[in-house]
């Protein structure tokens, strides 16, 4: 019975510590020093919340600039359902899934006769990258363009302007958020 009491005492002083007061200090330090990353990096539109610039979602008009294909099951984007296709290379579906995006790019951007990036072809890892290549959003410049009636260099300089650029630069590739892409070809109106 010796051992009851202490072991109730840490218990309790552990909980308040682990439970209470360590929560409380991280969640106030990421409010004060991290405020936007902390609330999810969340875009508004005026006042109101369009999405986070970490998650994609899913346009598919051609006045918008168009974003990975999502792995989700259910629906696209989905951050609950997160997670690859599994997908082998030899999958007979995989393969499927693919010519029909080639096929549907194809369609929607008749004017590009090269390659497709194939950022636009395969789901990432996670099925919810909200980033394409700067070649990826170059290949659908004509159709955005196009559908938006403004010039390609208006496009193109939207397309400069919301690239992310990675630091340094051997550090991967620079990458364009969809999102601020079509929010700030939004805001041209």
């Amino acid at each position: 019975m010796s051992y009851l009491r202490p072991s109730l005492v840490m218990l309790i002083l552990l909980t308040l510590i682990t439970g209470i007061a360590y929560p409380l200090l991280t969640t106030g330090l990421s409010q004060l020093l991290f405020s936007s990353t902390a609330n999810g990096s969340l875009l508004y539109q005026g006042d109101k919340v369009v999405g986070s610039a970490l998650i994609g979602q899913n346009f598919a008009k051609p006045e918008y600039f168009w974003g990975r294909p999502s792995a989700t099951a259910d629906s696209a984007y989905n951050a609950m359902a997160s997670g690859g296709s599994n997908l082998a290379t030899t999958n007979p579906a995989l393969d499927k899934a693919i010519a029909e995006r080639v096929k549907q790019l194809r369609q929607a951007n008749p004017a590009m006769s090269g390659p497709i990036p194939v950022d636009l072809l395969t789901a990432s890892g996670s099925g919810l990258d909200p980033q394409i290549s700067v070649a990826a959003a170059r290949y659908q410049l004509t159709r955005v363009a196009s559908a938006r009636q403004l010039t390609e260099a208006q496009i193109a300089k939207l397309i400069e302007e919301t690239t992310e650029r990675a630091t340094p630069n051997f550090m991967g590739e620079s990458v364009v958020n969809v999102l601020k892409l079509n929010l700030a070809l939004d805001a041209l109106k």
